[in-house]
């Protein structure tokens, strides 16, 4: 009787750190196109209601009620609840790590404000400068999972390309310093979403489940808008807008969800300044397409601005680059 032949039983090839610092500058890039998305989306309804504030509790509010239905549902969720307990209890997390929520929060709430009046491009550009900068001394810190990265002269390249390519994309309104004033908060909002990416990583590195850092991430920030809108409605009353009934204009929510998801797992493995440009390279080319498929009220994007999103992708391109080894 002869033996049967024996064969090998194929292994699966194991995913390399570059392969796996690919697919997250991929997935970076698809999550920053929905994010373009977002910010029309929440423009919009900041202009129907007149009120930018009011639009951004509706945006964030709406997530988290998906979120406080998903979360205690899965059973990773619910073991991601206890880990976050158990972290926080023994010190492995500290509490202010859980605060990066503040930041969405002013993100939204300035995608509302600012972007009816700039159009999504230039806020997309505006927030870029800030989160490129900030991203550096981030990433010098080490605040983030992945701890202290060096800051290589790419780097630092397409950071300073980043900033210049703002005021490419300002210039077509020098003539309304109305508008230049309204640019600086996108650009503040751009220098809190590093920090917010790199402490949502430690969250979803000591939770193990990314939809848990994500929770966290809206229970904070609707808590900060609700104490935002209190002083809103004390100062300025209820909205003067009416709430729009296409449902659409509903999912900045659910679409910040994705995105913080997205980058709370990929940042791991991207760093934070390069899961930022990653994600800007599809913020920019979202923004510049929804801006020249549907011009917002401060028209279609001018050629400056179209120089300052090129500059932008070729920054991105800059700051991706591998250090070459001797």
């Amino acid at each position: 009787m002869s033996r049967a032949e024996v064969r090998p039983t194929p292994t699966t090839k194991p995913v390399t750190p570059a392969g796996r610092r690919a697919a997250g500058i991929a997935l970076a890039v698809v999550s920053g196109l929905a994010v373009a998305g977002q910010s029309r989306i929440n423009g919009e309804l900041g202009v129907r209601l007149r009120d930018g504030i009011a639009a951004a509790v509706a945006s964030f509010g709406i997530g988290l009620l998906v979120l406080l239905v998903a979360v205690p549902l899965l059973p990773a969720g619910r073991r991601g609840l206890r880990a976050l307990r158990a972290a926080l209890r023994d010190g492995g997390l500290r509490p202010w790590q859980c605060l990066g929520g503040m930041c969405g929060a002013f993100l939204v709430a300035a995608q509302g404000l600012t972007v009816g009046a700039l159009g999504v491009a230039v806020f997309t550009v505006a927030v870029v400068a800030g989160q490129s900068a900030s991203s550096l001394a981030v990433d010098r810190a080490g605040v983030g999972p992945t701890g202290h990265q060096p800051i290589s002269p790419a780097r630092l390249l397409g950071a300073v390309l980043t900033v210049l390519a703002v005021g490419l994309a300002v210039a077509d309104h020098l003539g309304n310093p109305g508008r230049l004033a309204l640019a600086i908060l996108p650009a503040l909002a751009g220098v809190g979403t590093a920090w917010q990416q790199a402490v949502n990583g430690q969250v979803r590195v000591a939770s193990g489940n990314a939809l848990t850092a994500t929770a966290v991430n809206f229970a904070v920030g609707t808590a900060a808008l609700l104490v935002a809108l209190a002083v809103d409605l004390g100062v300025r009353g209820l909205p003067s807008g009416e709430w729009p009934r296409e449902p659409w204009l509903y999912l900045g929510g659910p679409i910040g969800i994705v995105f913080i998801a997205v980058a709370a797992v990929v940042v791991r493995f991207t760093g934070v300044l390069l899961l930022g440009l990653a994600t800007i390279a599809g913020q920019v080319v979202g923004a510049v397409l929804l801006d020249l498929a549907a011009p917002p009220a401060s028209g279609r994007p001018g050629p400056f601005t179209l120089l300052g999103a090129a500059l932008t992708l070729v920054a991105v391109g800059v700051a991706a680059l591998r250090p070459i080894r001797r």
